[in-house]
């Protein structure tokens, strides 16, 4: 019974770590983390960008995001938003070499 308990702390835990790295905070503070890919991705797809909904939105280009359970880039599709606060400048993904492999970090909100 105790070894059951351990397991389902250890998958709770786990899964809190996962989803903390999965999803980039809010705050202006953050640490990129990496996804190591080693494969680059497909050529950006043209989009056409439609009419702005609102003065507040701005537009969030189309990007190849990394699906690491389906180890692949899926494609997500440019979008008009509303940035979380009144200064926040979208940071599209980027790929950095280190030590002879590529990592893939997510985009995010300045």
């Amino acid at each position: 019974m105790r070894l059951k308990r351990t397991i389902a702390l250890t998958v709770a835990l786990a899964t809190i770590l996962v989803s903390t790295l999965a999803f980039a905070p809010a705050a202006s503070a953050r640490v990129d983390v990496g996804i190591r890919v080693n494969v680059p991705p497909p050529p950006l797809r043209h989009e056409v960008v439609v009419v702005r909904p609102g003065p507040y939105h701005v537009w969030r280009a189309g990007y190849w995001d990394w699906a690491p359970v389906r180890h692949e880039y899926v494609w997500v599709p440019g979008i008009w938003v509303r940035p979380p606060h009144r200064h926040a400048v979208w940071v599209g993904p980027r790929w950095v070499h280190r030590h002879h492999e590529t990592f893939y970090i997510r985009g995010h909100w300045r």
